[in-house]
C-alpha cells in the first residue's frame, strides 16, 4: 500500500472545522493506504515559542480528539513529532542546501505576518518552517500528502527540496504527491472561518449542552428583526453550517422558510443542531471511553512513534552515506 503522512499543530482544541476538514478525511483514507499521522509539537513553537506551559496538554487532547474522531492505531501509525529527534537532524541537514528566496516566498510567510500582529514572528523557526515541515514528510519517504487545493504551493517547496537533495547527493527521497482532497468551508458561530484564534468555534469536547448553547445564540440574517419578517439565508451563517451539515432537502427546507418567513430562525436552529448532534454523538461516546483510560492513550502514542521512528532511522542511515558524512 502506499504510505500517506500528515500532520497537525497542537495549537488548541480542536473544532467542526478541523473534522471536516481533515479528520474525516484520515479516517476514510486508513482504509486504503498505509498511513502515518504525526501531532506536530514543534510546529506548534513558530508562533508559542514565547509560551509554551499549554502544548503538553493540546497534545493529550489532540490525541484524544483523533482517537474519538475515529482513527484506528491498528490501521494508522500515530506518532509524536518530538518524539524522533531524527525530524531535528534531517531538518538540519535540509537547511544547509534550501536557497532563502524559496522560504520567502511560501504564502504563508508574509500572510501569517500580517495576521498575527500580537507574536514577533521575525525568528528562524517561522521562516524555517517548511524545511522541517519537508523533513516530516520526507523522512517516512511518503508517497501521499493529503491537501486542498489552495494548500499545494505548501507541498510544492518539499517537492522542490527534494529534487535538489536528490540531484545533488544521489536519489534518495521519492518526490511527495498532494492526495487532493475538497475541504468543505465551515464557518464559525459570528460568520467567519471557525478559527481557535477567533474564539468562534464548536470543539469536538464540547458537552452537548455547550454545542446546543452556541448555536441557539448564532447571529442570523440581521435583517429578520421579527419572527414574521422575510429573509435571506445567504447572509445567515446558520445557513452556511446548514451546506456542510444538513441534507439537500434540509437546506432547501431552511432557505425556503427564511425567505418566505415560514418558519423562524430557532426553528432553522433546532435541525441543525439535530444534525450536528448525529455527527459528534458517535465522538463524544467514544471520547467517554478514552478520557477513563489516560494510560492506554499514552501507549498507543508509545507504539505508534516507536514503529515511525524504526522507518525514521533507517532514512537518516541512507542519507549520511549519501551525503557521505562519517557513520
Amino acid at each position: 500500500m502506499d504510505r500517506v503522512l500528515s500532520g497537525m499543530q497542537p495549537s488548541g482544541r480542536l473544532h467542526l472545522g478541523n473534522l471536516v476538514g481533515a479528520l474525516q478525511n484520515w479516517v476514510r483514507l486508513q482504509d486504503k493506504y498505509e498511513c502515518y499521522y504525526f501531532i506536530a509539537d514543534w510546529h506548534a513553537l513558530t508562533t508559542h515559542y514565547t509560551d509554551t506551559s499549554k502544548i503538553g496538554d493540546y497534545v493529550h487532547g489532540m490525541l484524544i480528539d483523533w482517537l474519538s474522531a475515529g482513527l484506528d492505531p491498528e490501521k494508522s501509525t500515530i506518532f509524536i513529532q518530538s518524539w524522533i529527534p531524527e525530524h531535528a537532524e534531517l531538518h538540519v541537514l535540509l537547511s544547509m542546501m534550501t536557497p532563502l528566496g524559496w522560504l520567502e516566498r511560501v504564502p504563508t510567510y508574509k500572510e501569517k505576518q500580517e495576521e498575527i500582529k500580537d507574536k514577533d514572528l521575525g525568528t528562524y523557526g517561522f521562516l524555517g518552517y517548511p524545511v522541517l515541515q519537508s523533513a516530516d514528510i520526507l523522512i517516512y519517504r511518503a508517497k501521499h500528502v493529503p491537501v486542498g487545493v489552495d494548500q499545494l504551493p505548501h507541498l510544492e517547496i518539499t517537492r522542490e527540496i527534494c529534487r535538489r537533495f536528490n540531484f545533488l547527493y544521489g536519489e534518495v527521497f521519492p518526490e511527495p504527491e498532494g492526495l487532493l482532497t475538497e475541504f468543505p468551508k465551515v464557518v464559525g458561530l459570528d460568520g467567519r472561518k471557525m478559527s481557535k484564534s477567533y474564539d468562534n468555534c464548536i470543539y469536538l469536547s464540547d458537552t452537548p449542552e455547550e454545542v446546543e448553547k452556541k448555536i441557539k445564540t448564532m447571529m442570523t440574517d440581521p435583517h429578520r428583526v421579527r419572527r414574521t419578517d422575510k429573509g435571506d439565508p445567504e447572509l445567515s451563517p446558520v445557513y452556511q453550517l446548514h451546506k456542510v451539515f444538513s441534507t439537500k432537502e434540509e437546506q432547501a427546507e431552511v432557505a425556503e422558510g427564511c425567505r418566505t418567513a415560514g418558519i423562524g430562525c430557532l426553528d432553522c436552529k433546532r435541525i441543525l443542531i439535530k444534525n450536528i448532534f448525529n455527527l459528534l454523538e458517535p465522538i463524544w461516546n467514544r471520547r467517554k471511553v478514552f478520557l477513563e483510560k489516560p494510560d492506554l492513550i499514552r501507549e498507543i502514542a508509545l507504539r505508534g512513534t516507536e514503529k515511525a521512528k524504526d522507518i525514521a532511522i533507517k532514512t537518516m542511515g541512507d542519507v549520511r552515506k549519501t551525503l557521505k558524512l562519517y557513520m
